[in-house]
């Protein structure tokens, strides 16, 4: 019986082993190269919503509500959901949309300097109609738009990230 526990602890001694040095690390949000930002987002924005709760974990920039305290700041140009039918059906119903998540933005510092010119983001997703399931469609496009707006989020949170920072 002593034997097959060592077996045992030492089998499992190698497994934590091997998991402890995969090198897995969760996904952090990305340093921002700004000591304060302004994030001009309408209040009602998802996508901001977004933002500011990833900005807040990260641990160098904080966000301010005052434009003129800000060192930079993020101006959004455009946020707009599209819907476009790409396919119809034999009866002339539409079968297949397109649905699109435009994000337009530039970055300015505190003197209006551009630190990043108008940047235009689109994601898409396609997604199949029927009409009898015309409400488990409504859910299932919703739940697109959310995984686009996580998805704008994380690309606009690099794009930030990857501005030099100024003396």
């Amino acid at each position: 019986m002593g034997a097959r526990r060592r077996l045992l602890a030492t089998g499992l001694a190698g497994a934590a082993a091997l998991l402890a040095g995969c090198g897995f690390k969760l996904r952090r949000s990305a340093a921002l190269p700004f000591r304060t930002l302004y994030a001009g987002f309408a209040p009602t924005s998802a996508i901001g919503a977004e933002f500011r709760r990833l900005v807040r974990v990260a641990e160098d920039t904080e966000l301010v509500d005052d434009p003129a305290q800000a060192e930079a700041r993020l101006e959004v140009l455009r946020e707009q959901r599209e819907r476009e039918v790409v396919a119809f059906s034999s009866t002339g119903r539409p079968r297949e949309y397109q649905l699109r998540l435009r994000f337009s933005f530039r970055v300015v510092d505190a003197r209006s300097q551009e630190l990043l010119p108008p940047t235009e983001l689109v994601l898409s997703r396609d997604i199949t109609s029927t009409d009898i399931e015309v409400v488990a469609k409504q859910q299932e496009e919703e739940l697109l738009y959310r995984d686009m707006q996580s998805d704008l989020v994380q690309q606009l949170l690099r794009r930030l990230a990857a501005i030099p920072k100024r003396p």
